[in-house]
């Protein structure tokens, strides 16, 4: 596997050969100083850069970074909708185990897409045409208080689609089931969870993307219930875990809502809560809910 070295020669070395690229910048968890460093850390790249056609126009030159073992062109996609927005990424795992993303920005949309990331540091500019980067930090990516519409949007939401769950799990529709438990409830579980960090913390963390620095911030009986929430395909341990998420949202939810003085929605709860555990014991040759 190449060196952080080797790859960052290699990569401003290819922009200092190459007249049509101006700059070039390096974000994310290389230059977060708050991460702890790993083999898997991506480089994520920006290049600044004249005529971005003649570089899409054919993607070959993207070799001589190494020998891909796969790459991804989100702008050329169909299944993911791409961003046209000027900019064209180019994301690439190379054999060796090492991965770029590597961006090109036109030089005339430097004001849209530069600077705008405090995980950023310059590492070229050619033209002497970018202001000074303050240091790089995570102060994009620290938690951020809700506000009470958050809150209520946030517990709305996760109660809601909580009939949806239960209404699979009762159809024995295991992949919308675990669709909804694992998609929209658990995110706004995961964004519970966040705040509550964030309250714990005085909002001057980051808890990673899917909350995977969770362990670092919650009690220890916590994340052991937090691990309950992940079932396998069984019924009965989906019903299981699903009621866990269930109680340890309530639990952060009402902590959130008194240190701010925010307002629970416990009736919402209440009715939705009774309403799942009914719909559990519910016969499977019921024709009518009630």
């Amino acid at each position: 596997m190449r060196t952080e070295k080797e790859m960052l020669d290699l990569i401003i070395n290819t922009a200092k050969e190459d007249g049509r690229i101006r700059a070039v910048i390096l974000n994310g968890s290389r230059v977060n100083p708050n991460v702890k460093r790993d083999c898997f850390q991506d480089y994520d790249i920006m290049y600044v850069v004249n005529d971005i056609q003649s570089f899409t126009s054919n993607h070959n030159w993207v070799h001589r970074f190494g020998e891909i073992m796969i790459v991804q062109m989100p702008e050329e996609m169909s299944v993911v909708q791409p961003d046209e927005d000027g900019k064209f990424p180019y994301l690439m795992q190379f054999m060796d185990g090492n991965r770029i993303d590597l961006t090109l920005v036109p030089v005339e949309l430097i004001k849209k897409f530069v600077g705008q990331d405090s995980l950023s540091k310059l590492l070229l500019d050619k033209d002497n045409c970018m202001e000074g980067f303050p240091p790089a930090s995570d102060k994009d990516y620290l938690i951020k208080k809700p506000t009470e519409k958050e809150f209520l949007d946030c517990c709305n939401e996760f109660w809601w689609c909580s009939t949806n769950v239960a209404k699979g799990l009762w159809r024995e529709e295991l992949s919308y089931a675990k669709g909804m438990l694992e998609g929209p409830v658990r995110d706004m579980f995961i964004v519970m969870l966040e705040w509550y960090i964030g309250m714990k913390t005085d909002f001057t963390v980051n808890a990673g993307k899917f909350g995977k620095h969770f362990e670092q911030y919650i009690e220890k009986d916590m994340w052991v219930q937090f691990k309950r929430t992940f079932s396998n395909a069984e019924y009965e341990n989906i019903w299981e875990s699903f009621f866990v998420m269930g109680d340890l949202f309530r639990e952060v939810a009402n902590e959130i809502a008194n240190k701010y003085e925010y307002q629970y929605p416990q009736d919402d709860d209440d009715k939705v809560t009774n309403y799942i555990k009914y719909v559990k014991a519910l016969p499977k040759d019921s024709t009518s809910i009630y």
